[in-house]
């Protein structure tokens, strides 16, 4: 019996797998396994603490002296918890988190026996820089590489099994400073993007002295039957299936979405929601999503780089508490072809240290202004970097899904809704003309009076726009959901520091030339509207009108990830980032380097395993239905029969016989093509070629390969097919 029926088989077992005993009050377990200021206030001396307290709040260095003490209060609480070991958890740009454990356990130099872990031990760490992608930062004798602790991100304990661990997260850096992961660049966008921000908001209130970026990420996610999926070679080496026909009925009965949640699924949504709320992730959302076996969860709003933490964590939870449910999680973003693939909405906004939203309207001339402000300074920016943040999305398992009816296109463009739409129509209206103290109706902004809906729902949703205002913060759509939200991130905020900076400089030149300050404020955001119109769009994303359109526009459509690649390292982009702290020259290259390296291996393995299922899985089912065929024709041959009563098989034989040529060859041709394009010593034009390998030879082998799985005896199918994997209960 194949791997597939026996994983079908199994199937009513897996759903007799014992639930976990569950807390009944989500706050009686919040954040029990992380190392809050409510815990540091506990473990922690007057001295440390508020040493702690200043570095988070103020982004102050800790002094090692009293890093020890906070070490120590650290340990206390952990091994309190039962903790033996503890680890730097870091993000390097391999995609997933990465650790080293070590036991507190150690041996003084007369061999006594003692358990320790000091500020040295947490604040700074050795890992093998050249172990990782570094875009030639790092050579192979080259291996230094440090992890500096991060006290704004608290440390947790993770709990795998039995067995606990002590997690610090922490920086990845080479030997000699650049930066080798996602979080140093996030820190220093967020820090670029707080300064520009607060100096902007003094404008209207001199008490805020820190604005934060926010983010509410939307994890969408696939949950099949851990029997079926490694059945499956593609899932477990690509996280797509690279072959599968569409089953009967896929998503059209559009029954899914919201729909009641499988109770498989439900117990383990339930159970890695626990493991979530022990680790501070503020869950708060869980549904069907449109797809069958697909699924979503989304938490609170948090600091962008905590909230950045969370989510890659979640993501590692989540793989772990499926196996305990005999499932599995795919986090790809097309794991399977015709039905809708996953996201990772991330929602954006900035809070100041006042309390207030400056991307929710407010209910004074004042604090209207200040919202216009800073919602035409967005656009602004998206509008003069949306290909940079096309390339902060770019990805080969991102590729399959965006411009596919169901994702936004590879074109950015933002959505605002038609109220809004309405305020900037009628500011740009006033082009040409000054604006002086008697403009009250500009002035004031009165946009309770103008849009009474603002505070409820003052847009409508645009499925199809990658960067959408939705009320009081801006979701940017395209985010892949394998993604580190931290890349996205990072650029955000760092095209909207170097725009307030600009904002802020044309204001400032007004005022010095005698304009009042509103008045200065209300001409920058006038020419920041007429010059940034052209990205604004509030029609369907999925149209070929759309795409002409942009076209006509001059947006960017940037449909594969070489090409979009391509906007990181333009003179552009290089000023951006060296201007406002965040890259220098060559990180930038270096990061260039590994997003294109990524694409070539991700394509590269495809490919490969293409090729092995093609020859060693499907044609060896289609061959031995073929001989089948064969050996019924031939005996009513030899029984005399007309041939007319045998038609209907030596129809069947000749399309078998069909897929099964074209399938050879196309995959030969494939193999020859790769032996030619891996001697290309050029990062992009390997790119590029890997590229045009997947479009020319990928969807064509599919095609023959899924109807010869609508052609051969089931019996003889060895992979799980679409309508065994996307319909658990």
């Amino acid at each position: 019996m194949s791997l597939r029926f026996n994983a079908i088989s199994s199937i009513a077992n897996d759903a007799e797998t014992s639930i976990p005993q569950f807390s009944s009050k989500i706050t009686g377990i919040f954040g029990e396994n992380v190392f809050t200021q409510k815990t540091a206030r506990e473990f922690l001396s007057d001295e440390a603490y508020k040493s702690l307290i200043t570095s988070i709040r103020g982004g102050k260095k800790i002094d090692r002296s009293v890093a020890s003490q906070i070490a120590n209060g650290i340990r206390a609480w952990a091994e309190s918890k039962g903790v033996t070991h503890y680890t730097h958890w870091f993000q390097p740009l391999t995609g997933t988190t990465a650790e080293k454990h070590d036991s507190f356990f150690t041996l003084k130099s007369d061999g006594t026996a003692i358990e320790e872990f000091d500020g040295a031990a947490l604040i700074q760490q050795e890992p093998d820089a050249s172990s990782f992608p570094s875009g030639g930062l790092r050579a192979t004798f080259e291996a230094r590489g440090y992890t500096a602790w991060d006290p704004s991100s608290p440390a947790f304990i993770m709990e795998i099994g039995k067995g606990k661990t002590l997690c610090i997260p922490t920086l990845f850096v080479s030997y000699t400073g650049e930066s080798l992961d996602y979080k140093a660049p996030l820190l220093k966008a967020t820090e670029a993007l707080n300064k520009a921000a607060v100096e902007v908001c003094n404008y209207f209130d001199k008490n805020v002295t820190k604005v934060t970026p926010t983010l509410g990420w939307e994890q969408e996610y696939f949950v099949i039957d851990a029997g079926l999926a490694t059945a499956r070679p593609d899932l477990v080496q690509c996280g797509r299936t690279v072959f599968g026909a569409a089953p009967a009925k896929g998503q059209q009965m559009e029954d899914h979405y919201f729909g009641s949640i499988p109770e498989r699924v439900y117990a383990f949504m339930r159970d890695y929601e626990q493991e979530a709320y022990k680790l501070g992730i503020p869950l708060r959302t869980r549904h069907n999503e449109v797809a069958p076996a697909q699924f979503e969860c989304a938490p609170i709003f948090e600091d962008v780089n905590i909230a950045v933490d969370h989510n890659i964590l979640l993501m590692d939870v989540m793989e772990r508490v499926a196996k305990r449910h005999n499932l599995v999680v795919l986090q790809h973003e097309k794991p399977f072809a015709g039905i809708n693939g996953s996201g990772k909405h991330n929602n954006w906004s900035l809070a100041t240290d006042t309390g207030v939203n400056l991307l929710a309207p407010g209910k004074t001339p004042k604090t209207n202004l200040m919202f216009l402000t800073f919602f035409v300074n967005t656009i602004k920016a998206v509008h003069d970097n949306a290909d940079i943040m096309r390339a902060a999305i770019a990805s080969a398992s991102n590729d399959y899904r965006l411009g596919a009816n169901e994702a936004p296109p590879a074109i950015i463009s933002v959505f605002v809704g038609q109220y809004l739409s309405k305020v900037l129509a009628d500011v740009e209206t006033r082009v040409g003309t000054k604006f002086d103290e008697q403009d009250e109706a500009i002035l004031k902004l009165d946009l309770h009076r103008s849009i009474p809906e603002l505070m409820l729902d003052n847009t409508d949703r645009n499925r199809t726009s990658p960067f959408a205002f939705t009320g009081n913060k801006f979701e940017f759509r395209a985010v892949g959901s394998s993604a580190n939200c931290a890349n996205a991130m990072t650029v955000l905020n760092t095209i909207m520091a170097d725009t307030l900076k600009k904002f802020k400089a044309e204001v400032d030149g007004l005022i010095e030339k005698g304009d009042k300050k509103e008045i200065a404020i209300m001409h920058v955001i006038q020419q920041y509207i007429v010059s940034s119109k052209k990205v604004l769009f509030e029609g369907d994303g999925y149209s070929e009108e759309w795409h002409k359109e942009a076209e006509k526009r001059g947006l960017p459509n940037l449909k594969t990830t070489p090409i979009a690649l391509d906007a990181m390292v333009t003179e552009k982009a290089m000023k951006l980032y060296q201007s406002n702290g965040i890259y220098s020259h060559s990180e930038l290259e270096a990061r260039y380097e590994i997003e294109l390296e990524k694409y070539i291996k991700t394509v590269q393995i495809e490919a490969r395993v293409m090729g092995d299922l093609a020859i060693n899985h499907i044609l060896p089912a289609a061959i031995k239905y073929q001989n089948d065929l064969i050996k019924n024709i031939t005996g009513l041959k030899e029984a005399g029969l007309d041939e007319s009563m045998y038609s209907s098989q030596l129809t069947i034989l000749k399309f078998i016989s069909k897929h099964i040529s074209v399938i050879h060859t196309k995959v030969y041709e494939m193999v020859e093509a790769r032996k030619v394009v891996n001697n290309i010593s050029h990062s992009r034009e390997k790119a590029i070629a890997y590229e045009n390998i997947k479009s020319t030879y990928f969807d064509e082998i599919r095609y023959h390969v899924d109807k010869l799985e609508h052609l051969v005896d089931d019996e003889y199918w060895t992979l799980p097919k679409y309508r065994e994997m996307l319909f658990l209960r």
